[in-house]
């Protein structure tokens, strides 16, 4: 795996943590790997310029640096569903731009990251969705699952539209999200055996998570 998508259960399960991680991991083995959040919401201060938080650390955990207008094509300020901020900010959300752009993330470097918004079936507009942007970029699929009560029927039902659209999973991440979740290793081994895909990382809990002290196992050498 030298590139891929990552998605997950829900949004604010980790999939940025878990996008950065396996940047530094894939840097082990290729000397340009480079995040892509393809549509961001929401914005921060950043020098004399704005950029949204998860593109930020994806950038910090790339080791190629890119033109802005690639490796995060659609910035939006508010922090809403993206075709909900995209309507506001008068943006017409295009996955053929989306995937021009990628492709040539692809031609710079030796591998991305590319990290969706929000689940797997995030709308991008009123006909649109992030399922049909995975879809278009055809590469394996990360699923990242946030260890809390529902994981499991997330997790399955997500795995279910990954496969709706022909992809493969190429593995998953549990993030332990909710220290106080009772039997959590029962809910590893069920995913597990439910899953069919590797098991990339099992991530602790971690009130401050940073994603160089997180070990990923990519799933080929």
């Amino acid at each position: 795996m030298t590139s891929c998508f990552v998605t997950g259960t829900d949004t604010g399960v980790g999939k940025t943590l878990v996008s950065a991680a396996l940047l530094h991991a894939l840097a082990l083995r290729h000397p340009r790997v480079v995040g892509m959040k393809p549509v961001a919401a929401g914005v921060v201060r950043a020098g004399t310029s704005w950029a949204n938080e998860d593109v930020l650390a994806l950038r910090a955990a790339s080791s190629l640096a890119v033109p802005p207008e690639l490796d995060n094509p659609f910035l939006l300020p508010e922090p809403l569903s993206p075709h909900i901020a995209a309507k506001r900010a008068g943006v017409r959300i295009s996955i053929d731009h989306l995937v021009a752009c990628y492709r040539e993330l692809a031609r710079l470097a030796d591998a991305v990251v590319v990290e969706g918004a929000g689940g797997f079936h995030v709308p991008l507009s009123d006909s649109t969705t992030g399922a049909d942007l995975a879809q278009a970029l055809a590469l394996p699929v990360v699923l990242v699952v946030g260890l809390r009560l529902g994981c499991l029927n997330h997790a399955l039902l997500t795995l279910e539209a990954i496969r709706a659209r022909g992809l493969p999973l190429a593995g998953w991440v549990a993030n332990r999200l909710d220290p106080a979740m009772q039997a959590q290793e029962d809910n590893i081994a069920w995913l597990q055996r439910q899953l069919g895909a590797p098991l990339l990382a099992d991530i602790a809990y971690q009130e401050a998570p940073d994603p160089r002290t997180i070990t990923i196992h990519l799933p080929c050498p």
